[in-house]
């Protein structure tokens, strides 16, 4: 591999950027004035770190971002960033406080009659910690009476013991209050295919990445994730109805449901007394994930739009400011109107161009060249492309309603890539012959096409020195040329891992604080999920698991490959019984079952023990350091 020295912009990217210059309205300066808006203090240095000296968070690391874009970075890309790297407590209304810029997303402060109502803590505990320092130092030490979160996303539960304590709950001090089926939906997205997304959301954000002109500049919604503790805890009070009131420390909420937007569970409210409205991560100022690079379920585009008008609906003529966990408030209530009708617009007219281009039968990726914005939503800054783009997300709307299959039968059963690699570089004259032309297709400028065919020669030749070498170039050009900042953390992630090696998953969100709020249920599947199917073809087993502490007896079978559960009574024996509590079964499942003293742990096993080995032996680890931009 060669040394990672990031190349300069090649002439070709360098004048697309120039053009953007003039193209674009960087005249419009509203959003710098509303970010600088009522701010307060920042943090100096904005560097946190762990209780071990490990830096879990530097915005400063983001102080190159001034003055005008260098032509390694798309100029609109380098614009959001610069906003998302201004740091520090702000004041959205008087009672209503947000910082900004300690983590991928905003924590905000309500202030009520005896204390303060916290939204979203953030993803660490860490970074929470040092939000809540900043504000009790210029706001006083108002005690924490309830925190709120508006969806099942990790950077909005992730620092929630960072402000509050399992205590404070326990006791009655401290109200969760969370949407319906939250908890749920919190703990499977990071567990079920939890590994592989996070590998893939260190891509997809360059947390490993260098900061600066020929690295990581942001990632659109925010600048990247913060990398220290994980934590969660479960809802107090799930709200299940739009138009739910409820008075938390003297404060009236009118709360409206919103599940199957932008997360599965997720959800607005009103503050009627401070005419204020959290929109959660429905409306932001960027156009944002209908499916995330991560990966993820494809989310509803046309339920969304409907939300936002929804919204508009309830609580437009009774709101004076809209402000979101992520980016910075709109203040007037014409202007939030406006805002959220054009987000609303932005969603919709995806969804239905799509459907009306895909009923004349074009493909997805068809449909995401040919698609264009109106002028209207195409012109203003809160709906460009910095997260989500319009080409991805066609390409998700056409997945969600058509699935991956295109209907040309060529594309039915095409090679993996390994093999079909193998067959392009054999069809084009032999790996070198593939690079000499590709390279003209480099400095032709034809980033796309080169990365296609270096691709099929780094996958079919994976030790191909000069062809990892190219497309790592390739890569980089298409990362400097981009104004969604995930795609050129992703592009530029792939050229660094080509170069260097792997970076692994810098953002471990499959947490043991998130691990020990599996329901039964859903730690029996995410077993079931591991088991090696053919190594586990001609093996049957029955295993009764009695968890002491919760009354409840599960049967697990493993047959024909699958782990299957039921708790229903059952009218034979088990070869194995084990009686435990379940925090014991998640330690066992979690760290594994050398980690756990049985006897001393009060495991009680009756039967064949040897039963639990063959289980052990078919269950796979899954690999968080898979390979992305190599076999």
């Amino acid at each position: 591999m060669t040394e990672d020295t990031p190349r300069p912009a090649t002439p070709v990217v360098a004048a697309q950027n120039e053009r953007l210059k003039d193209e674009l309205p960087f005249h419009d300066t509203q959003d710098f004035e509303d970010a600088a808006r009522g701010f307060i203090a920042s943090l100096d240095p904005c560097v946190i770190t762990a209780e071990d000296g490990r830096v879990v968070w530097d915005n400063d690391s983001y102080s190159f971002l001034t003055g005008d874009a260098p032509d390694t970075v798309n100029p609109s890309l380098w614009r959001i960033s610069t906003l998302n790297a201004m740091q520090g407590l702000f004041e959205v209304v008087p009672g209503v406080y947000q910082v900004r810029g300690f983590d991928l997303s905003n924590i905000s402060f309500v202030e009520g009659e005896t204390g303060v109502i916290v939204i979203d803590p953030l993803i660490s505990t860490q970074t929470a910690a040092a939000a809540m320092s900043i504000y009790r130092e210029h706001r006083g030490d108002r005690p924490v009476r309830a925190v709120i979160y508006t969806h099942s996303h990790v950077d909005h539960f992730g620092g929630v013991r960072g402000i509050v304590s399992q205590e404070d709950i326990d006791s009655g001090a401290v109200e969760i209050i969370a949407p319906e089926g939250f908890t749920g939906h919190a703990v499977s997205e990071n567990v079920f295919a939890g590994t592989a997304m996070a590998r893939r959301a260190g891509y997809m954000y360059g947390a490993a990445l260098p900061r600066g002109p020929r690295g990581q500049v942001g990632a659109g919604l925010a600048q990247t994730t913060s990398l220290g503790e994980v934590t969660i805890i479960p809802p107090t009070l799930e709200v299940t109805r739009t138009g739910e009131e409820h008075v938390v420390d003297g404060l009236r909420i009118v709360f409206q449901l919103a599940p199957g937007s932008e997360a599965p569970a997720e959800m607005h409210f009103h503050f009627p007394d401070l005419r204020a409205l959290c929109i959660a991560e429905n409306a932001t100022h960027v156009l944002h994930n209908l499916l995330t690079l991560r990966g993820a379920v494809v989310r509803d585009p046309h339920a969304w739009a409907g939300y936002l008008t929804e919204a508009i609906d309830l609580f437009g003529s009774d709101t004076d400011v809209v402000f979101s966990p992520h980016h910075w408030p709109t203040w007037g209530q014409d202007r939030v109107v406006e805002f959220l009708r054009q987000q609303s617009d932005l969603y919709a007219y995806l969804h239905d161009q799509t459907l009306r281009m895909l009923n004349q039968g074009m493909t997805g990726t068809e449909i995401a060249e040919a698609i264009r914005m109106p002028p209207a939503l195409d012109s203003a800054w809160h709906t460009r492309g910095y997260y989500g783009s319009v080409s991805h997300n066609v390409k998700a709307i056409y997945q969600r309603y058509m699935g991956w299959y295109d209907g040309n039968p060529a594309h039915l059963w095409q090679h993996p890539p390994v093999e079909a690699g193998k067959r392009y570089v054999d069809f084009m004259g032999g790996a070198d012959a593939v690079v000499d032309k590709a390279r003209g297709s480099f400095e032709a400028g034809d980033f796309r096409w080169a990365a296609e065919v270096l691709s099929h020669v780094v996958f079919a030749e994976p030790d191909h020195a000069p062809a990892r070498e190219l497309l790592a170039d390739t890569l980089e050009q298409l990362g400097y040329g981009s104004e969604n900042g995930t795609w050129r953390s992703v592009y530029l992630s792939g050229a660094y891992e080509l170069r260097n090696g792997s970076f692994g998953t810098p953002t471990q969100t499959a947490s043991p604080d998130l691990l020990s709020q599996l329901t039964p249920t859903q730690l029996f599947d995410s077993l079931a999920i591991r088991v090696d199917g053919p190594r586990a073809w001609d093996e049957r087993l029955t295993i009764d698991v009695v968890l002491t502490d919760r009354d409840e007896t599960h049967r697990l079978w493993l047959r024909n490959g699958v782990l299957s559960q039921s708790s229903a009574p059952q009218h034979d024996s088990a070869e194995l019984v084990l009686r435990l509590r379940l925090p014991i079964l998640l330690t066992m499942v979690v760290r594994g079952i050398d980690a756990v003293d049985l006897d001393e742990a009060g495991v009680e096993l009756e039967g064949d023990i040897g039963v639990l080995g063959r289980l052990l032996a078919v269950l796979d680890q899954p690999d968080p350091d898979f390979a992305i931009v190599t076999p």
